[in-house]
């Protein structure tokens, strides 16, 4: 069966291609989900106009993509957690925490898919993971896990930098003796 796609197709193709695939394959999950139409004579005198349109859609999602891969390469996520006697966290972080910080961060919904964390972190450090963007845009956030304990004196010391003269001695006082 011959198809035109209307949207770009995973492992098939891109918007606006005449494509020959199965039967069922078309029937049952490409033309139902608009993905495709048949390519009939009337349909492939669109298909002209539908891949300037896809062309033009990858472009603005290509630069949305560049945008956010920038604001996401210097994004640091600090969790602080409680842990056991040698830095041991309770439980784990996992991809679906560091989506709803990045989430948080953006402002907007951020999908954990995109995540791009191996296996849980289960102790106190600094890790770097990959954010899976696009094919293209892969970049990295800074996750920072600490104990519960020292996070005052932590976020001090990168807030030190912004405060002024005024709150830096509550600052101080605020961090545990240790």
């Amino acid at each position: 069966m011959k198809v035109l796609l209307l949207q770009d197709v995973y492992n098939l193709g891109l918007a606006g291609e005449v494509k020959t695939v199965a039967d069922g394959y078309g029937r049952n999950y490409l033309l139902p989900r608009g993905l495709a139409v048949l390519a009939t004579p009337a349909a492939v005198k669109r298909a002209e106009r539908i891949k300037q349109a896809a062309i033009e859609k990858r472009a603005r999602e290509k630069a949305d993509t560049e945008a956010l891969a920038q604001v996401l390469s210097g994004m640091k996520l600090i969790f602080n957690v409680r842990t056991g006697e040698k830095g041991k966290l309770y439980g784990s972080i996992t991809s679906a925490q560091i989506a709803d910080a990045i989430a948080k961060n953006l402002g907007s919904e951020f999908d954990k898919r995109k995540v791009a964390l191996r296996e849980p972190i289960r102790e106190v450090g600094t890790y770097t993971v990959p954010v899976r963007l696009s094919a293209e845009a892969a970049p990295a956030v800074t996750v920072i896990v600490q104990q519960e304990g020292t996070a005052v004196a932590t976020n001090v010391a990168e807030s030190a930098e912004t405060t002024t003269p005024e709150t830096a001695p509550e600052a101080e006082a605020a961090e545990p003796a240790g």
